[in-house]
């Protein structure tokens, strides 16, 4: 994945599908990749079966990801054979090293997911992120949740400003993001990607094809503002 340091369009991640209705929603949302949760305590957890129907009902260009939590590799192969992956996501306790094993096992590239604490630093995360990178070429990004006693996120909305200015633009941001904080989170912070799960479900695990459009729209509305302000590092 390449990164700009100019102003672009942020990318969206709509997360935690399990069913073909829900893809035609994101996609005619006008999301750029779809998330599919490999974890099975998680109420969106989705089968090998039902990835590869996912899969199938995903159009060119629209990258899948999987999530993982603390997988075995074989776990990371049938999934991302069934579902055809284009991106790994490792939302669990791996290690940098473990992250870049798995992800050479199956060609992909991969995000790691660090779940922000109170006491993190900026220094911690650019620290973080160096030493993902310094691992290897299969290192996209970080994505950046809340911390909550649990895997896969809470839907919690962390402090923002301790992202670096110099890391925002190549960062996903998570966590606790919906329709109503979407355009604050492009504005301020200026993510590469954002990346949501319950902030479009109508219920736990059940996802809303309206909310979907309202979260992308309110995502172009605040890339809309930032060009207006700054028309001359559009890319």
């Amino acid at each position: 994945m390449t990164f700009h340091s100019m102003q672009q369009r942020t990318r969206i991640k709509l997360c935690g599908l399990r069913r073909p209705e829900d893809v035609a929603d994101a996609v005619s949302a006008g999301c750029d990749a779809i998330g599919l949760v490999f974890y099975p305590p998680s109420p969106r957890s989705v089968s090998l079966a039902q990835a590869a129907v996912l899969a199938a009902a995903t159009p060119p260009f629209i990258a899948t990801v999987g999530l993982f939590v603390n997988p075995g590799e074989e776990e990371v192969r049938q999934a991302s054979a069934a579902a055809r992956l284009s991106l790994l996501q490792f939302h669990g306790d791996e290690t940098p090293e473990q992250c870049h094993a798995l992800a050479a096992a199956v060609n992909l590239p991969f995000l790691k997911a660090f779940r922000v604490r109170p006491d993190t630093t900026a220094a911690d995360l650019l620290e973080y992120d160096s030493i993902c990178r310094a691992g290897g070429d299969r290192y996209s990004a970080l994505l950046l949740d809340t911390w909550v006693d649990a895997y896969g996120g809470g839907g919690k909305v962390f402090d923002w400003s301790l992202i670096p200015e110099e890391l925002a633009p190549r960062v996903v941001l998570s966590g606790g993001l919906s329709v109503q904080n979407a355009t604050e989170a492009v504005l301020r912070v200026r993510p590469y990607a954002v990346d949501v799960s319950s902030g479009i479900e109508r219920e736990k695990g059940v996802k809303d094809g309206g909310m979907m459009r309202a979260f992308t729209a309110a995502v172009r509305a605040g890339d809309a503002r930032l060009q207006q302000a700054h028309p001359e590092g559009t890319a």
